[in-house]
């Protein structure tokens, strides 16, 4: 397969020469994601396999017009750890994004570009998007967390989402 769009066009068909080589090149990355948002081995192992298990039975579901392969993988990895961490209360994260591990280039640029862009948030939009996307907190929970009512928290998510839009286009 002479390119990336080749590659995942090959998985969404169940390609397995495809799966292997998409593994070897994400899951490094996917499994810093998980790794930092549960902080126990066994577990993010058990949780990476199941996030390429089940990006494997909906390979057909992923679909390049809409974002990028990295995304949708990305996406899948972090519901699938939240519904795990929402299990068990006791697994929180910490705030050191440097437990990511990174095989390929483009991944390391993704983290690296993210994390600049959430360093650059107020505090309050960083502190949002932290409980409910690293920590796994719902809406409800981190509002009350943070001591705001519920609206003005959903309004520092969708602000924070919309300049970490602006910063990561700009970068």
């Amino acid at each position: 397969m002479e390119n990336e769009s080749q590659l995942i066009q090959a998985f969404r068909t169940k390609d397995s020469k495809a799966l292997s080589i998409l593994y070897d090149n994400y899951s490094g990355a996917i499994f810093g994601l998980i790794i930092r948002m549960c902080h126990d081995r066994e577990m993010a192992e058990n949780l990476l396999q199941d996030t390429f298990v089940k990006a494997w039975e909906n390979a057909s579901s992923y679909d390049p017009e809409k974002g990028r392969f990295y995304t949708w993988l990305y996406r899948i990895a972090k519901n699938i750890t939240l519904n795990a961490l929402r299990k068990d209360r006791n697994l929180i994260q910490n705030d050191d994004l440097s437990v990511y591990e990174n095989r390929g280039e483009e991944n390391k640029l993704d983290f690296t570009e993210l994390n600049g862009s959430i360093q650059k948030l107020e505090a309050h939009h960083k502190r949002a998007i932290d409980l409910v996307y690293f920590k796994g907190y719902t809406h409800k929970e981190a509002h009350e967390i943070m001591k705001v009512p519920l609206g003005t928290f959903k309004s520092y998510v969708r602000q924070a989402l919309k300049q970490l839009r602006e910063n990561y286009e700009m970068e």
